[in-house]
């Protein structure tokens, strides 16, 4: 795998976080999980529950020291997304992300809970008021306090 990095940008490789001080490219010669510092969201911005899972996920991939807090935390969104979303597609993605998560292939989690943030923002700008379908369960997504597992406040 080959990396090119502008300079000043960062990389998180197994746990470890690089910034390089000029334009380099990087080849990875065995397996190694990596996240470029694009794809990085700050605490800040988890502000809808789907970002939210997102964060949690990356910090199993930032800071793998502390992976059980972390975890916990992707259980405990995923099982509150699951609980009040009827979605089918963003239900299939948090289930499939936490399959993936289960399995240690977390940057395919990021991937698929990135794929989703469309159909959360649809989701979250339809208008409440519309009554849900018979027999039907209103598809409800509510933002809550995002709390770091890498930063503890």
């Amino acid at each position: 795998m080959r990396l090119s990095l502008r300079a000043g940008e960062r990389v998180y490789v197994n746990g470890a976080v690089l910034r390089v001080d000029r334009k380099v490219s990087l080849e990875l010669l065995n397996d190694a999980t990596f996240l470029l510092e694009t794809h990085v969201l700050q605490a800040e911005a988890a502000t809808t529950p789907l970002r939210q899972l997102y964060f949690a996920v990356q910090a199993l991939v930032i800071d793998p020291a502390n992976a059980d807090g972390a975890r916990e935390l992707c259980r405990t969104l995923q099982a509150g997304l699951l609980a009040v979303v009827a979605d089918p597609e963003i239900r299939e993605g948090v289930l499939g992300a936490g399959r993936l998560v289960e399995a240690g292939r977390l940057i395919e989690a990021l991937k698929l809970i990135r794929g989703l943030y469309a159909a959360e923002a649809a989701l979250m700008a339809a208008p409440s008021a519309a009554p849900a379908p018979v027999g039907a369960a209103a598809p409800v997504l509510r933002a809550a306090p995002v709390v770091s597992p890498v930063h503890p406040a």
